[in-house]
């Protein structure tokens, strides 16, 4: 039963490849980029073999530390990731539980980040590759430790199934994870500084650490090195014990779990009025454009765009006062109108099999694009403006206000013309409703960061007049050519968004039945 589990998890995901060849690139992409990173760590610990033994010994406790930890918290925040096999789908048939579990561990092993973090921990053996004992030891306190690492994940994840079932449990498990993902860099560089000026108490927070579940494994084989016997084995058998520990614990919430599956329960709040379908006129691009606005303020999916708004002026804020000069906050306009201008790239793709309503009631696809530009319209361009004058007025630079506003808009109304013609042909692999936000298909991530780079560069080259007027006027100190690239925006990107739906609506016209098959695919 086991083998006959992990060939399913296979072939699942061949399945799933075999639809889409560009999945199928981007998932040996990713294969050939873990195996880059799994070089640089053999590497890495290869060489802190020649260091002193209390250094090898600190650095194995911590990155096995965080490894273990980075395994267990992960679902937690963005549970259906890769999850090909998932036990709720096998709630109904008579699988042993004890089969269960050990069919979904070995699967989570067998996977490409299974398979990576388990050839890591095996790594950790060449630290100690001049004492062939410990090196031994070290290979199977790594086993351990890549074990518990995949029985932490799937023991939160069942824990918190029936919590994380909700919809709004997962609109904040979507702010908890993006706000610290696009917060990355400042973290990095503040966490840099603590290593130059706090380096020499790490080996005090490996010892802590190494009493933990998460550390006890890792120090077995730096206890040995340093003639610490006793305190191996106690280390030892507390890694072994949190292993038994997470394994039973993760076997009753499974258990729990499938005899008392999540679901999402219904609101019990009254609905009153017609929200947005009472403010918009009675027209199909009027009805499109209220449903776009509603998903907006309602689809978790769509919270991720949203989350951008406020980070990017903070993130440029952090720099431009890490290097004392606020003139990098002008561009906080147009980077947050090109997110928001290209935010309906996958509105079609986010609809999934719903986008059959439009061909059954016959919406012609000018009214489609038209609902979808109007509905992101309502917020965008009063964001677009308010965002340049408000860098405008903290850097001190009202002359090139007129500049950027064209820059911002122009920026804007093409990327919304981009979008109506992009989202019209194709359909991308993104999370179905209630679904996670972050969850993908294998390969899926990397075409759609394909694709949209392709388009980010024709936006570039489409803005390229008002965005010249305006640098030309910045460098010259010519404010008339401030304000033929606000007219230059306006203009240029009213009439590139008037193609773009018109063309993008023909096309829709054209292939709707085609696209709709393409999302059914993606079921």
């Amino acid at each position: 039963m086991v083998t006959h589990l992990v060939r399913l998890r296979f072939r699942l995901l061949f399945n799933g490849l075999s639809r889409s060849p560009w999945q199928a690139v981007a998932v040996i992409l990713g294969t050939v980029y873990a195996l880059f990173l799994l070089f640089l760590a053999i590497v890495g610990l290869f060489s802190l073999s020649f260091a002193p033994t209390e250094v090898g010994r600190t650095v194995s406790i911590l990155g096995g530390a965080v490894l273990v930890l980075g395994w267990t918290v992960l679902p937690l925040l963005s549970s259906g990731i890769d999850e090909t096999v998932e036990p709720s789908k096998l709630a109904t048939f008579p699988i042993p539980l004890n089969t269960l579990v050990l069919a979904l561990a070995v699967s989570g092993l067998l996977g490409v980040p299974g398979i990576v973090t388990t050839l890591v921990t095996f790594a950790t053996g060449l630290l100690w590759w001049q004492t062939p004992l410990i090196a031994v030891v070290a290979v199977v306190c790594g086993l351990i430790g890549a074990v518990t690492c995949i029985v932490g994940s799937r023991m939160l994840a069942a824990l918190t199934a029936r919590m994380s079932s909700g919809r709004r449990a997962r609109e904040a498990k979507t702010v908890f994870v993006l706000i610290p993902l696009m917060l990355l860099g400042p973290a990095i560089l503040g966490i840099s500084s603590l290593f130059r000026e706090f380096s020499d108490i790490f080996p005090t927070i490996a010892n802590v650490v190494a009493w933990t579940p998460m550390g006890a494994i890792w120090a077995v084989p730096g206890d040995l090195a340093l003639g610490n016997f006793g305190q191996a084995v106690i280390h030892f058998v507390i890694g072994i014990a949190t292993l038994i520990g997470a394994t039973f614990v993760w076997r009753w919430a499974l258990d729990r779990a499938l005899e008392q599956p999540a679901h999402s329960t219904a609101s019990s709040g009254a609905k009153h009025g017609l929200g947005f379908f009472g403010v918009f006129p009675g027209t199909p691009s009027g009805a499109i454009a209220a449903r776009a606005l509603t998903y907006w303020i309602r689809d978790p999916r769509y919270a991720q765009s949203l989350i951008s708004i406020p980070l990017v002026p903070a993130l440029v804020f952090f720099y431009s006062g890490a290097s004392g000069d606020l003139t990098g906050l002008l561009f906080v306009g147009p980077v947050v109108a090109v997110l928001l201008g290209m935010s309906i790239y996958t509105d079609v793709s986010y609809d999934n099999t719903a986008f059959s309503l439009h061909l059954q009631t016959g919406v012609s696809g000018r009214d489609d694009r038209w609902g979808r530009v109007l509905g992101v319209s309502v917020f965008a361009i009063p964001t677009t403006i308010i965002l340049v004058l408000a860098g405008v007025w903290v850097s001190d630079s009202w002359e090139r206000l007129p500049g950027l506003l064209g820059i911002a808009l122009g920026l804007l109304l093409t990327g919304m013309a981009l979008s109506s013609l992009v989202s019209g042909r194709f359909a991308f692999s993104v999370p179905a409703p209630g679904d996670n936000p972050f969850k993908s298909r294998p390969g899926g991530g990397f075409t759609l960061m394909l694709s949209m780079f392709a388009s980010w560069t024709a936006l570039a080259v489409l803005a390229l007049p008002e965005m010249i007027l305006a640098l030309l006027g910045f460098a010259t100190d010519q404010p008339i050519l401030g304000w033929l690239a606000l007219a230059m925006g306006i203009g240029l990107g009213s009439g590139l968004l008037l193609i773009g739906v018109r063309w993008g609506g023909k096309i829709l016209d054209e292939r709707g039945a085609e696209l709709l098959v393409q999302l059914q695919r993606q079921k």
